[in-house]
């Protein structure tokens, strides 16, 4: 098995997000869409009621996550996402919350389309390993 090397011309998602502005500008957008929509109560009742550094780590992983800066390593060590939310009960219910949160901080934020999608759907596979919860268990409120 041959390793391919990273290609120095190709730009990381991080690049061609805008960088950690528009990455910032993002995590702001979800919390704030978290913390008021009431499409969102289940997974922000499982928040401090000061999101101040839920807005900060969350910033920092999607830095590093996106081909930037390994922030979120270099302050707390490699993120084990699923190990550090086995606390929370998540299931489907709470995956689809934090989905809507993004998404609709994506448009917010007045990212173009086609980004949405691509975004998307990475970071829906992230939200979906995060349930630890069986299905037919109810949503947490």
């Amino acid at each position: 098995m041959q390793i391919q090397e990273p290609n120095p011309n190709q730009k990381t998602l991080f690049e061609e997000l805008g960088g950690a502005e528009k990455i910032r500008d993002l995590v702001e957008k979800f919390y704030d869409v978290m913390d008021t929509d009431p499409k969102a109560a289940g997974i922000r009742a499982m928040h401090t009621a000061d999101l101040t550094e839920a807005r900060e780590k969350l910033f920092m992983f999607l830095t590093g996550w996106s081909g930037g800066p390994s922030l979120y390593i270099e302050r707390y060590g490699q993120p084990m996402l699923r190990r550090r939310h086995l606390p929370f009960a998540i299931g489907e219910s709470e995956r689809d919350q934090w989905m809507f949160c993004m998404v609709r901080a994506m448009h917010e934020i007045n990212m173009e389309e086609p980004m949405v999608v691509r975004l998307a759907q990475a970071l829906w596979s992230v939200a979906d390993f995060m349930r630890n919860k069986p299905e037919g268990e109810p949503p947490q409120t």
